[in-house]
């Protein structure tokens, strides 16, 4: 079997991230009528301050490569938990710059995400123990109790944990 060369695509749902291989005619067919509902554990994190988390840019691939495939967004809920070293990827512009001297490359991304629709909770205790406050959070990110909290409730509620 030859295979031919194709390129990554972009969106929809997430323009600037997250682009995905098409697969065309797979034999395991994916259910378009039926929700999906996953929750992401993020606590890794690049040691570069100026590189964006792909962790982060998976829940960007998820949406747009099941969007591209024909489930309907309505169909698409998604959540991640931010915890440990990932803590400093959802902290807003002029907090992360000070703290680090660049931009943070992953608040585009994040505000994306928001926007469309994954919900975005913070670790409190990581919140505390990494010195980051919810003041200094992008704007819609969630502070919880804890991480193992969040990802207990999305787990009761139906979600299905991801750890990539």
């Amino acid at each position: 079997m030859l295979f031919t060369a194709q390129s990554k695509q972009a969106g929809p749902v997430i323009p600037t991230h997250g682009a995905v291989w098409p697969v065309e005619n797979p034999d395991y067919k994916t259910r378009l009528d039926e929700p999906l509902k996953v929750v992401f554990d993020i606590m890794e994190s690049p040691d570069s301050p100026d590189q964006i988390n792909a962790r982060i840019e998976t829940a960007a691939r998820f949406l747009n490569m099941h969007a591209q495939a024909g489930v309907p967004t309505e169909n698409l809920h998604v959540a991640i938990i931010v915890h440990n070293k990932a803590s400093k990827d959802i902290i807003k512009g002029g907090a992360y710059r000070e703290r680090f001297g660049v931009e943070n490359p992953n608040e585009q991304l994040v505000n994306d995400l928001l926007q469309a629709g994954v919900q975005v909770v913070f670790c409190g205790q990581s919140s505390l123990s990494r010195g980051f406050p919810r003041t200094e959070t992008i704007e819609g990110v969630q502070l919880g109790l804890s991480a193992m909290t969040a990802l207990i409730q999305f787990q009761n509620d139906g979600y299905r944990l991801v750890k990539f």
